[in-house]
């Protein structure tokens, strides 16, 4: 089944119309998601991007509280969430993790996965540098946004 145009406006008129803030559709192998960012006094906007289909790794870590508190400003650019998911730093238990804090990455190095809707998603760093801080730990949900670490 090939998504059609019009499927997608009428998921992108629920979205618009409605509170929620992504819809995520998985056929075969295609996979689509629409996002919704919120901007404060300022019309919402759908954005639609499609997702690539991963494996399930098999890994059940129970979820730790997320974390509330705003931390000081940190040193270093942020990689962030691109989506609501589970954050996991390798890609299965018994696994190194994929990056770690000093470790040098480069552009395109996967640095984590986001389980959405049991899609493993591959995070990339779209920067080179080196892991100053790893922020949210193995296991843990994150919001679209969140900080996963910092790259200096």
């Amino acid at each position: 089944m090939k998504f059609e145009t019009d499927y997608i406006e009428k998921l992108a008129k629920i979205l618009a119309d409605t509170d929620l803030t992504e819809i995520s559709l998985e056929d075969g192998e295609q996979a689509i998601t629409l996002r919704k960012d919120v901007i404060v006094s300022a019309a919402p906007q759908v954005v639609a991007a499609p997702q690539a289909v991963q494996a399930p790794v098999a890994a059940s870590a129970p979820a730790a509280p997320a974390q509330e508190a705003k931390a000081p400003a940190k040193k270093g650019t942020p990689i962030t969430s691109p989506m609501v998911g589970t954050f996991y730093k390798s890609p299965s238990p018994d696994a190194d993790p994929f990056v770690s804090v000093g470790q040098t990455i480069s552009k395109g190095d996967v640095v984590c996965i986001v389980e959405a809707m049991k899609m493993m998603n591959e995070i990339e760093s779209e920067i080179s540098g080196k892991v100053v801080e790893i922020c949210v730990e193995d296991g843990q949900p994150v919001e679209f946004g969140q900080v996963l670490m910092y790259v200096e």
